[in-house]
């Protein structure tokens, strides 16, 4: 029973991995190609979009923090493990368990703050754009849960589960 409900909890995170990269990608080619279209108008046609540095930024952060989670997930983050080396696996594994609880629990302090302010500034739009200024807040919250949930396995098996 356990091991059906582990499977089924893999296969959706997998799912949830495959839509954030594709995510990812889609945000990383409309940030380009918006930053080149703004090139080219402004130095071919002279002329300018008036949204395109709040939309590249836009995509920007989208792009950087639905891509957290992908390097939370493999343990590629930069980090100063030369210390950590040094101990035995046993400890190792309490280090890691202790470090995953001590993140969930900060990401708990982040989703709430993010979510708070969201809803604050709900109504408020981008200057340039009618979008809700609280989509930069939108990506942070996707980002945390998507962190909670990569550091669920690894707080449980106490290294890293998945392999690059």
């Amino acid at each position: 029973m356990a091991q059906s409900i582990l499977h089924m909890y893999f296969n959706l995170l997998k799912k949830i991995d495959q839509l954030s990269y594709i995510t990812v990608c889609a945000s990383m080619g409309l940030m380009a190609f918006t930053v080149s279209m703004q090139v080219v108008l402004r130095y071919f046609f002279s002329h300018s979009m008036d949204s395109a540095d709040e939309l590249s930024r836009l995509f920007f952060v989208w792009t950087i923090f639905l891509a957290i989670p992908h390097g939370l997930k493999y343990g590629s983050h930069v980090g100063i493990d030369f210390l950590f080396d040094k101990f035995s696996l046993g400890i190792k594994k309490v280090l890691t368990r202790a470090f995953s609880l001590a993140i969930i629990l900060l990401l708990i302090v982040v989703l709430y703050t993010s979510s708070k302010i969201a809803y604050q500034k709900w109504d408020e739009l981008m200057p340039t754009l009618n979008f809700s200024a609280s989509f930069y807040y939108v990506a942070i919250i996707i980002c945390v849960f998507h962190c909670i949930l990569h550091l669920i396995p690894i707080f449980q098996k106490g290294g890293i589960v998945f392999k690059n």
